[in-house]
């Protein structure tokens, strides 16, 4: 699910942090694509790919992981049997509390990922001087400036995109599915549903936390170039500088990534998932 949702999102994803980060270097997003595509070739949209590989088959893992044990502990505090299906509103929950963990293995591979995306524009701006563009410099550059704890800067503002986000993201796909089931079971819908139900949640997902990742980008990137403030102080300072929609730069390639690979993510975990459970039941 994370790698088929990093295979269709990546351009998307990378022109959304270089224009978060960036806003006043670009007019749009086709001026943004352009210009990548003039300045550093089509490789360029597909920087820090290996890391957000490494980043969504991690953070999906345990999200998902996590989703089917705090489904459990839903459950347990609504006081029903343990095969009860969950209604939607009981669903959201269960993301919201899975995405607390999921977030812990996701903030260091994003850190990486969203330096390589944005280093061509931290070098034009003479934040940073010419360095090597890699997953490794990167890395080791991070360990020699801040220790390991550096993998960590702007984690707090990755909780606050994640936990309330993960609420709309699985609440957005499970009402998607109810509508389309139609009273059948969720179970048995056909790919298109299932395609267009995770675009609803991932759209959800990202209309809702959208100004906070636009600061957790920043943070992550910015501090490249020395100490950056925590979350508060780079929130009001983007605000005071550069206004309110300086913090929705970028939202238009997010839509459509979030619409295209989220839809992949899930069609691709349920039917690895129902894969998985016909192998096992076959045992």
């Amino acid at each position: 699910g994370g790698t088929a949702c990093v295979v269709t999102g990546q351009p998307f994803d990378t022109a959304k942090v270089k224009m978060q980060t960036f806003p006043n270097m670009y007019k749009g997003l086709v001026d943004c694509f352009v210009k990548t595509y003039k300045q550093v070739g089509f490789r360029g949209f597909y920087k820090g790919t290996t890391p957000a590989l490494v980043a969504n088959i991690a953070e999906n893992s345990v999200l998902f992981m996590c989703y089917g044990f705090c489904q459990q502990i839903v459950r347990r505090i609504v006081g029903v049997d343990r095969k009860t299906k969950l209604s939607d509103l009981q669903n959201a929950a269960a993301g919201s509390f899975a995405s607390a963990f999921s977030t812990l293995v996701l903030c260091p591979t994003e850190l990486v990922k969203c330096r390589l995306q944005a280093m061509h524009e931290m070098q034009l701006s003479g934040k940073i001087s010419q360095g090597q563009n890699t997953v490794w410099s990167v890395v080791k550059g991070v360990i020699q400036k801040d220790g390991p704890l550096g993998f960590y800067r702007g984690l707090t503002s990755t909780w606050l995109r994640e936990v309330p986000g993960y609420f709309f993201f699985f609440g957005g796909y499970e009402l998607s599915r109810t509508f389309f089931a139609s009273g059948k079971s969720k179970d048995e819908l056909g790919p298109i549903p299932l395609l267009l139900s995770g675009g609803f949640g991932g759209s959800c997902l990202w209309i809702a936390v959208y100004p906070v990742d636009s600061v957790k980008s920043r943070i992550q990137v910015l501090s490249m170039a020395g100490k950056q403030a925590g979350f508060m102080g780079t929130f009001l300072t983007v605000v005071r500088t550069e206004g309110v929609l300086a913090l929705y730069s970028g939202l238009m390639p997010t839509m459509i990534r979030a619409f295209v690979a989220n839809g992949a993510l899930f069609l691709a975990y349920e039917y690895s998932r129902k894969l998985m459970m016909k192998q096992i039941g076959s045992y």
